[in-house]
């Protein structure tokens, strides 16, 4: 198949080319990801397509290229996805046309990978916008809320913001509609190197009992109050600020973090939140008559890695609907970093 220069044009394919050819449904965008069920498992959010990376993971499935998609959605084989995204083999091209075809697939990575990239740059400098404009407002009610939820901090980490009348869009296709005000809790995501790089917004809502706000889009539709903008692979919510031992503790979400942090589980450590399991393990390798094989897919350079101080790292293990592909994500993303 490595001469077929069908090959070449699959690879090529903008992923969400190839959401449309198969008219998944569901999509929303979250940063340079789209998120939404699964067309073959369902769920609410455990599928995702990464635009830059022309790739998609569900986490319960598993993840690929767009041919992998094709099979997966499909239910074929390799050949026949082929055939789906570029027709049947031609075996009358001569090798002229076969690189005049394989310059046009790169031509099209090229454009795919130079528009991702602008995307990316708009969804930080966005990021940075409103981590400044959320600067000089108090933080009195994001301590409110964590006391609402049973965690009394004595200090509220730098890592949070607040912003008293953050608006909140839906997103249909293109389109964006301007469906809530209200408070918004707003969390640094940082790269390794300490710059920021997204932001976690949470939209609050103290006469709520659980404290967030109850948005409702079109149709009625309870939406989710928590949103990231930026660029959060290989990003983290650095609970405890700057670096300051060779410990790393991380769950996936804030509070259960933050829960470990208040705890002193580890005496010493640092405790970061590492906004997703996803963005914690990275990519897992697929290996036969595994559903999850725990090991990690080293080609995966959007994952996190700790900042090289770190000699210990602890994963906290939330409870899951699906509790072996979560310990096998999180055993994944340990092994990435040999610890």
């Amino acid at each position: 198949m490595q001469s077929d220069p069908r090959l070449d044009q699959a690879k090529a394919m903008p992923i969400t080319d190839i959401v449309g050819m198969l008219q998944i449904q569901g999509l929303r965008r979250a940063g340079i990801e789209q998120m939404g069920p699964c067309p073959v498992c369902g769920g609410v959010d455990r599928f995702s397509i990464n635009m830059p990376k022309n790739l998609f993971n569900c986490r319960h499935c598993g993840g690929g290229d767009g041919i992998k998609l094709v099979e997966l959605v499909q239910g074929c084989d390799f050949k026949a996805a082929l055939a789906f995204l570029c027709g049947e083999a031609d075996v009358s091209l001569d090798p002229e046309e076969v690189k005049r075809r394989r310059k046009r697939a790169a031509e099209q990575r090229e454009r795919s990978e130079a528009e991702n990239a602008r995307y990316r740059a708009k969804a930080i400098s966005d990021a940075k916008k409103i981590w400044r404009s959320a600067g000089g407002q108090t933080r009195d009610t994001v301590a409110d809320y964590f006391a609402l939820r049973g965690i009394k901090l004595d200090q509220l980490p730098r890592c949070f913001r607040f912003i008293f009348d953050r608006k909140y869009y839906q997103q249909t296709g293109h389109a964006f509609t301007h469906i809530h005000t209200g408070p918004c809790m707003i969390t640094a995501i940082a790269q390794p190197n300490g710059t920021l790089s997204a932001v976690h917004q949470t939209w609050l809502d103290l006469s709520q009992k659980n404290g967030k706000a109850k948005i409702l889009g079109k149709g009625e539709k309870l939406l989710d109050s928590k949103k990231v903008r930026g660029s959060k692979k290989g990003g983290a919510i650095r609970l405890t600020g700057e670096l300051m031992s060779n410990t790393l503790v991380m769950g996936e979400g804030i509070e259960t973090t933050l829960t470990a942090m208040m705890a002193d589980s580890v005496p010493g450590a640092m405790y970061w939140a590492g906004v997703d399991l996803g963005n914690m393990s990275g990519r897992m390798q697929r290996i036969e008559g595994k559903k999850w094989s725990g090991l990690p897919d080293m080609s995966d350079s959007d994952a996190f890695y700790p900042p090289p101080c770190v000699e210990r790292l602890i994963f906290i293990q939330d409870g899951d609907s699906q509790p072996r592909m979560t310990r096998a994500k999180l055993e994944s993303g340990i092994k990435r970093h040999g610890a």
